[in-house]
């Protein structure tokens, strides 16, 4: 029985989450050296969508941002996120690239990089890991939570496994979509805890709303650190709140160590005069906030819901909105039940938008959806059934290497 780590996602994953990712780095700053004395394990910093955010809508150098907060930060170990083979991108970069991609990050300050793919195919992510280590990182392979016929506990323990034997420091159970429920992970956790040697982190979103409880069963389970965000910018489609979940461990055996809990309170109040600056800059939508239980059912993340929302907007076409949350997990099972995250979370939610708003399923085809079916990704956990690949593709190669 461990104590808890906490790893802070506040200038990662919760602005991207509740702001779409338009959190400035002049905001980071100030708060930055309190940040630094609480006692966080680590702080997810860069990667995801910043990286595209900052060039395109902030007019910021994301390169700028991470060697700032590496001189701020002195001692609290700085994470990020990574795309495998994807990179912060939307398609496979050459090895030579993600390479001295992951060279520079570590070189510019990043720690720790927890590297995932969105299919789980673990080539897509061998690279980025063998680079990690190389330069000296701690490389942590992230599993893409999701629900399906073929994706249970044994599918998921195979896959810790193997990304421990690739090298693996630590191992993360990413929940992009907060549908882990609090027993399933307790099992998760424990099977996979009873086969690894490597730390356990867990991941989830507050979407669905049951992500306190979740975590809670899987820190009794043995997870050695979760993912919580500032409470101002926590909650909704961001994670559970680091203050609540902090202060519900007190008097149990797991309260984390080292937390100075009176700064922490100086940081949320922080916080809390940042979050009305962008509420008042418009940046905060409320639908975003609410506890959506359909996430269960569709699976859909809190960043794809406002995505397939603005779509069909900008089609006037919102009314439609519940019956594109039907069409996914339809066009999900056509596609061979890929976990939605970045990218496949984008390829399904369009195809489904189109599906549904021009009244016939895969009668426009995007090109991203045409690669993934040639094998361009990598390999989906289900087989494409025959006439979905020739509605796709026709009579096309499928690349399997």
């Amino acid at each position: 029985m461990a104590r808890v780590k906490i790893t802070e996602t506040v200038f990662r994953d919760a602005h991207q989450s509740l702001i779409a990712t338009r959190m400035r780095t002049e905001d980071m700053l100030p708060i930055a050296e309190k940040m630094d004395k609480v006692g966080f394990h680590s702080l997810e910093v860069w990667g995801g969508a910043t990286f595209d955010s900052c060039l395109r809508f902030l007019r910021e150098d994301p390169w700028e941002r991470l060697r700032a907060l590496r001189k701020a930060f002195k001692n609290t170990k700085l994470q990020m996120l990574l795309r495998g083979q994807n990179l912060l991108g939307y398609k496979h970069y050459p090895d030579d690239v993600v390479e001295e991609f992951i060279k520079k990050s570590i070189e510019n300050g990043i720690d720790i990089i927890r590297i995932f793919d969105a299919l789980n195919d673990t080539r897509n992510i061998q690279k980025s890991i063998e680079a990690t280590k190389k330069y000296g990182g701690h490389a942590q392979g992230a599993i893409s939570y999701t629900v399906s016929p073929v994706h249970n506990i044994d599918y998921y323990v195979e896959l810790a496994l193997e990304m421990e034997k690739m090298g693996s420091d630590s191992i993360c159970i990413k929940d992009m979509s907060g549908i882990l429920t609090p027993y399933v992970a307790e099992k998760l956790v424990k099977e996979i805890k009873n086969k690894i040697s490597v730390p356990l982190q867990v991941h989830s979103h507050f979407t669905s709303g049951i992500a306190n409880q979740t975590y809670m069963k899987a820190i009794e389970a043995g997870a050695d650190i979760v993912d919580t965000a500032m409470s101002p910018l926590g909650m909704g489609t961001s994670q559970p709140a680091t203050e609540s979940m902090i202060a519900s461990l007190e008097s149990s055996p797991y309260y984390p160590d080292n937390i100075d809990f009176d700064l922490l309170m100086d940081v949320s109040d922080y916080f809390k005069n940042l979050r009305k600056k962008y509420e008042k800059d418009g940046l905060i939508k409320e639908k975003l906030l609410n506890v959506d239980v359909r996430t269960l059912r569709y699976q859909v993340p809190g960043g794809m819901l406002s995505n397939l929302a603005s779509q069909l907007e900008s089609q006037g076409a919102i009314d439609k909105f519940d019956e594109v949350l039907e069409e996914v997990p339809k066009v999900r099972e056509d596609l061979g039940f890929p976990p939605l995250v970045t990218p496949m979370s984008q390829m399904v939610g369009t195809q489904a938008v189109f599906n549904v708003v021009l009244g016939e399923r895969y009668k426009m085809i995007p090109k991203e959806v045409k690669n993934y079916v040639k094998g361009l990704y990598g390999k989906p956990a289900v087989e494409i059934k025959e006439e979905i690949r020739q509605l796709i593709i026709g009579n096309d190669d499928i690349i399997t290497c």
